[in-house]
């Protein structure tokens, strides 16, 4: 008894592990933790996540699925570089699709939902008010926000493409912010957070929805500006 019970087990720790590291580099892609271009190794993988090359390999593959990784010729492992085209592809859809999850927010929103939202706009304009902030600490709190709002839709599915489309895009966020606080003093994503809040806590989906469409639209534009697109493919 004991005996077949290990062998249904194994099976099942496996799949769970699996799809732990599937979840853990994908929050690093929609995080904007890598970016374009960046090179990946199923051992580095491996090792950052203390496990075995046996989960990586099928998460990345997995990701390569989604168009979230690619292969070079030599065979190495890659974040995939963002057309200027692609990029302004989804930002349109983008604006579309979390402006509706926003709107949908103001209505459904409880006030857990909005003591997590003000969580996480306050420790992102802590962040970009300190005299050398961290740009990945205030890139993830500002991830971390939009999610929050838009798990307040109550909307699955809806929710399910977001990140679909920030498995694509968040890795370009980090491009040159990395090195560049451009980005925290010249894109007024503070107030658009703020707006945002505002929006939320009167139950004002119409303006909730401008809130996030005013803050993509600037940001997409510091970075079309900055010239962080690869328009070679």
């Amino acid at each position: 008894m004991t005996s077949d019970l290990g062998t249904v087990l194994a099976p099942l720790d496996r799949l769970t592990l699996g799809e732990q590291v599937y979840r853990d580099v994908r929050a690093l892609l929609i995080a904007g933790q890598l970016a374009p271009g960046d090179r990946l190794t199923i051992r580095g993988l491996a090792d950052a996540l203390c496990t075995s090359p046996m989960p990586v390999r099928a998460a990345v593959q997995r990701l390569m699925a989604e168009g979230a990784l690619d292969v070079t010729p030599n065979r190495a492992i890659r974040v995939p570089a963002m057309t200027r085209a692609r990029f302004e592809e989804l930002r349109t859809i983008r604006i579309a699709v979390e402006g509706l999850a926003a709107w949908h927010a103001a209505y459904a929103r409880t006030e857990a939902d909005l003591a997590s939202v003000r969580r996480h706009h306050l420790a992102f304009g802590r962040e970009v008010q300190k005299a050398k902030p961290e740009l990945s600490v205030a890139i993830r709190h500002n991830q971390e926000l939009h999610f929050a709002v838009y798990q307040a839709a109550r909307m699955p599915t809806l929710m399910s493409i977001i990140e679909g489309l920030w498995l694509q895009v968040g890795p370009v966020l980090s491009l040159d912010l990395r090195t560049s606080v451009l980005w925290l003093t010249e894109v007024p994503a503070h107030e658009h957070h703020t707006q945002l809040l505002a929006a939320l806590e009167r139950g004002d989906g119409e303006g909730a929805r401008q809130a996030v469409a005013n803050d993509i639209e600037t940001a997409a534009s510091f970075i079309l500006a900055r010239g962080l697109t690869d328009d070679e493919g």
